[in-house]
């Protein structure tokens, strides 16, 4: 990825919902999941990760619409209240303090390829992943793939995410 792009300007189809990724994403996946396959409509998911801090709105807000997601904790799709296109979601995990964008609502999605394919054995037989990007069957170890400066940016808000996983711990809901 040429990290001189950003920020970079996506949002929904009637464009009722724009933002701006202010930095490069800390890491882009490519899931292959049969749970992201349902979810899309598609192959996979393209989902670049960023802090939410570092999107910008610039114009209304979506709708976050609670969605079940495979790991029983659910999720929140940053929908279009007019087109319901979705934007973006948050995870269980990480919370509200990381937004997986999804690529393809970027006005030029071409320029966030992804860093990694993951869950690679459940993907589409048809679908042929490329030379030179790394592919692992299920999930990966950060340390083992993350640049050093997005390993650098996560630690920056590993007290959200730990403050998030204790309120998960002690069954409360996140959203």
């Amino acid at each position: 990825m040429n990290r001189n792009v950003f920020p970079l300007e996506g949002g929904c189809d009637c464009r009722h919902v724009r933002y701006r990724m202010e930095s490069e994403p800390l890491f882009v996946h490519c899931c292959h999941c049969r749970w992201c396959q349902r979810e899309s409509g598609a192959s996979f998911a393209l989902n670049a990760m960023i802090e939410s801090d570092r999107v910008s709105l610039l114009a209304h807000p979506p709708e976050l619409v609670p969605t079940p997601s495979e790991s029983g904790y659910g999720q929140l799709f940053a929908r279009c209240p007019i087109c319901r296109l979705t934007l973006w979601s948050y995870y269980a995990g990480p919370g509200r303090a990381v937004r997986f964008i999804r690529v393809g609502t970027l006005d030029q999605p071409d320029l966030v390829p992804p860093d990694i394919h993951i869950f690679t054995a459940s993907k589409q037989p048809w679908v042929v992943l490329p030379p030179g990007v790394p592919a692992v069957p299920e999930y990966y170890e950060r340390a083992d793939h993350w640049p050093e400066a997005s390993l650098r940016r996560r630690e920056k808000i590993a007290p959200l995410l730990a403050a998030h996983q204790a309120a998960i711990q002690a069954g409360k809901p996140w959203f």
